[in-house]
């Protein structure tokens, strides 16, 4: 065979499968002079026993062996190996097999003798599929790493409980989920955790704010439409809905959609179709629905500015995530996770917050959720050196409804407390203070912990 070069893969390990102990020699050396990596087998089972030891990038196997044939040989490695191409070659060819080995899953096929030219070009054609294809299996596992349920840090159990039913949903890849929840509660990141549970591919994440694109163009936008379909549309063009095609359509702030769109999609959720605005064809519905809102719906719906039968379409599984403030026990956990986030985008130190800052950010009402908590740790770390976060490097909103719950301004906090004589005692004294704090903090005890700088277990106690 001529010494051409096969390609920009150098040190690729291929394995060779021949139960012809010449053909299997030439293309050992053939291979090798090239500078890959030529592991060999005699059989299909030789090999199988080779990969459970080994990786490879690529498998070359004759189609027509005694015992166990190539395609057996492929269909038992793919099990452990999905992603592994292999190229077949046989002195039988026939149209026949070589289309049978593809739909089976072989990269291509060869026949005997090997010309040289088209040899190089499947072999570069292959290692190029298979680098592909592991760059894609880490993507996807980089992906799942960083919008992972285990990525959402939380010791509350009311979050605990969302997480569990998240987790229980992303089972069933084409349930419809609604998420309610204030703005910056992390909506789009349990949505997000959700789909990459699913097993579904990053790129298949589509997220819509129904309240950000006009009435006008919003049917668009989700549907495509094609070209004269309305003034403008020079040309074919892809919806939210094609793009989603495998994956997850976030369809945020939902209550903001105008009704006649709230038509279509009820039809969409119906029919599990859809059609392109100006196209009369319709285009199957492969993705699952998530439906995201601070508002409440079903007073929507009793004010007729939301479909009452779309309401109950959405609402098959509920998730509602509380907002920061009645889950005050996560502040700490938080606290570290975006420093952590900070100190790796920043390359600062940062040691820290100091016990001051925290009883602060503890008290806070947070109006602006996670994400409001997000932004003042994030002014803070820039502010800071190698110091720790002090209260002064804290930009709180001063409109916090918690406001009550901090001391004066003259840096003492009132208590008033009156008993029966009968009744004066240290526990009892204790027992009106602990009542006092706990009106003062509008009935949230993690607050009314943290004005008593006790946490919240000895609150209890």
């Amino acid at each position: 065979m001529p010494q051409n070069q096969i390609g920009p893969n150098p040190e690729s390990r291929i394995l060779i499968v021949d139960d012809e102990g010449t053909s299997l020699l030439i293309l050992e050396n053939y291979l090798q002079h090239h500078g890959h990596v030529a592991i060999c087998a005699a059989n299909g089972r030789e090999a199988l026993a080779l990969l459970k030891k080994q990786p490879v990038d690529l498998v070359i196997s004759d189609l027509v062996m005694p015992g166990m044939g190539g395609i057996e040989f492929m269909d038992l490695a793919k099990e452990r190996h999905p992603g592994l191409p292999f190229i077949f070659y046989t002195a039988l060819g026939s149209i026949e097999s070589a289309v049978s080995a593809i739909k089976q899953g072989a990269f291509d096929y060869l026949e005997k003798p090997l010309d040289p030219k088209t040899f190089d070009v499947v072999i570069q054609r292959a290692l190029e599929f298979a680098r592909l294809s592991h760059e894609n299996v880490q993507l996807r596992e980089h992906f799942a790493e960083l919008f992972s349920f285990q990525n959402i840090v939380t010791q509350s159990p009311a979050m605990r409980t969302v997480l569990e039913l998240a987790s229980r949903v992303a089972a069933s890849p084409r349930t419809t989920v609604s998420l309610t929840g204030e703005s910056g509660t992390g909506k789009e990141v349990l949505a997000r955790a959700i789909h990459f549970a699913s097993g579904c591919l990053p790129s298949n994440f589509v997220a819509v704010n129904c309240a950000a694109i006009p009435e006008a163009l919003l049917e668009s936008e989700l549907f495509g439409h094609v070209r004269g379909a309305f003034t403008g549309a020079e040309r074919d063009r892809e919806g939210k809905f094609s793009l989603a095609r495998g994956g997850t359509v976030l369809l945020d702030e939902i209550g903001d959609m105008p009704l006649p769109l709230q038509a279509k999609l009820l039809r969409v959720l119906e029919e599990r179709t859809f059609e392109k605005v100006g196209d009369n064809r319709p285009q199957p519905v492969d993705f699952r629905v998530i439906v995201a809102t601070y508002r409440d719906l079903a007073q929507l719906v009793r004010k007729g500015r939301f479909r009452e039968d779309l309401y109950h379409r959405i609402n098959v599984v509920p998730i509602a995530i509380p907002p920061l403030r009645e889950r005050l026990e996560d502040i700490p956990l938080l606290v570290d996770f975006f420093l952590k986030l900070f100190r790796q985008h920043q390359g600062k130190a940062l040691p820290g917050v100091s016990k001051k800052a925290m009883d602060l950010l503890i008290a806070h009402s947070w109006p602006g959720n996670v994400r409001e908590l997000r932004n003042v740790l994030e002014y803070a770390a820039i502010m800071v050196s190698d110091e720790l976060i002090r209260p002064e490097h804290l930009r709180l909103s001063s409109s916090s409804p918690s406001a009550s719950a901090l001391p004066s301004s003259s840096g003492t906090v009132e208590f008033h407390i009156s008993l029966p004589a009968e009744d004066v005692s240290l526990d009892a004294v204790v027992s009106r203070v602990l009542e006092s704090a706990l009106q003062r903090c509008h009935g949230n005890k993690s607050r009314a912990a943290a004005l008593l700088k006790v946490n919240r277990k000895m609150f209890y106690r």
